[in-house]
């Protein structure tokens, strides 16, 4: 069995910064277990713009911003083994990996879970119709366009329209592929203004409130049936459907082991520092939440990184949680850390984050015991990522369960 200081399971943004800043730290043996035959995340996929602006003051393509991230971590000294599958990630910092030379095991003082998200497939939408050739998710499209070069329709239909929607649309153009429609199941679209003005720039037509029911066709798509919001079904001409979004956090190796998985979020349960519920483990990126854009990833496994270096030296508190906090109101999409540690060290502390479903204007409470014990007013729209500082909710529970919900004002 091998033993390293820091095993990182993930090779995109968030496990490179993480590699990088534990190298920074004066960590010694930091390995980088890729599955993948190069390393560099869901940006290896992307040959558009824009990356790299936070990270190197640079825009840069996806492929480009990938292999400098690479780059990086392996001038920082960084063990990055490619083709490398973890198959089971046990107690202790324990993992049985799959690699081209068999299956063999390796032991780490700490682990750091940076493996992302996926887009939910078709099977797990409930989509009717035939199973026939051209329904892809957005990954799907950008490894045949830019990895494979091929083109696998010409007019196809854009199911959601969360920002990968819109990377959906700069691989289209890349190719010469030219969407004929957006669709979105919400009344507004999902990613932040201005994005909803992006498909009319392009030539796609953008329907919200539109639900996709069937796909049409034989052996290839012809097109797809459509439900507005007052139940009228409508035929729209197309040879292809690209199903964006949807992410769920790519977080089978905790769901199968023994680490805690938050339901809310879909990813493991953590406290403020990243730390899982064995203390062995660590979480970053977007393996904890569905989804923020590289950038956001890069910046948080650095983080995540430095936290880990310090409990190495044993700088970090003990694990045990001294608040759990849960959402309470549908509103809310989750809450993220959901075990805090209180400490002095106030400067460890990362934000609570609130993911809000629908638009609300009221105030945000948290509850204990079904006492209201901390309290400040919410106005957000639906996909809103809200910030609550950690340390504010911890002094106010003074160690208590906190459950977090909306409370609408009164007339």
């Amino acid at each position: 069995m091998n033993d390293v200081d820091v095993a990182i399971i993930g090779g995109g943004p968030a496990g490179l910064a993480a590699a990088s800043a534990l190298k920074s730290a004066g960590v010694e043996r930091v390995v980088v277990l890729e599955r993948e035959a190069e390393a560099g995340g869901i940006p290896r996929h992307c040959g558009h713009p824009p990356f790299g602006l936070r990270e190197f003051n640079r825009l840069l393509t996806g492929p480009r911003y990938a292999a400098r991230l690479v780059s990086s971590a392996q001038i920082a000294g960084v063990d990055i083994r490619t083709l490398t599958t973890v198959v089971e990630a046990r107690a202790g910092g324990n993992l049985l990996l799959a690699t081209p030379t068999g299956v063999t095991e390796l032991k780490a003082k700490r682990v750091i879970l940076a493996t992302g998200v996926r887009e939910t497939p078709r099977s797990a939408r409930l989509v009717s119709g035939a199973r026939v050739s051209g329904v892809v998710n957005t990954g799907a499209l950008q490894s045949m366009v830019y990895l494979k070069k091929r083109r696998p329709f010409q007019r196809p239909v854009i199911v959601g329209s969360e920002l990968v929607a819109f990377s959906a649309i700069l691989t289209c153009r890349h190719a010469g592929i030219r969407p004929v429609a957006m669709i979105e199941a919400k009344e507004r679209v999902t990613a932040r203004w201005p994005c909803a003005l992006f498909p009319r720039l392009a030539g796609a037509a953008l329907h919200t409130g539109t639900r996709l029911v069937e796909i049409l066709g034989d052996t290839n798509v012809e097109g797809v049936l459509l439900e507005d919001a007052k139940g009228q079904i409508s035929r729209l001409e197309c040879d292809g459907v690209i199903l964006s979004g949807q992410f769920t956090p790519e977080a089978a190796l905790a769901r199968n082991g023994h680490l805690l998985v938050d339901p809310a979020t879909g990813g493991p349960q953590v406290d403020q520092w990243g730390r899982m519920s064995d203390p062995t483990y660590f979480a970053t990126g977007n393996v904890l939440r569905p989804v923020e854009a590289a950038g956001w990833s890069w910046s948080e496994g650095g983080r995540t990184g430095q936290w880990v270096a310090r409990d190495l030296a044993g700088l970090l508190p003990e694990s045990e949680p001294s608040v759990r906090v849960s959402v309470n109101d549908h509103r809310l999409r989750y809450a993220m850390p959901q075990n805090i540690v209180l400490s002095q060290d106030v400067g460890g502390m990362r934000d609570i984050q609130l993911r809000v479903a629908q638009p609300v204007d009221g105030d945000l409470i948290a509850e204990c015991d079904g006492e209201k014990v901390w309290g400040r007013k919410l106005r957000a729209g639906p996909e809103q990522r809200i910030l609550v500082q950690t340390h504010e909710i911890a002094s106010a529970c003074a160690g208590r369960d906190v459950a977090l919900r909306i409370s609408e004002p009164a007339d």
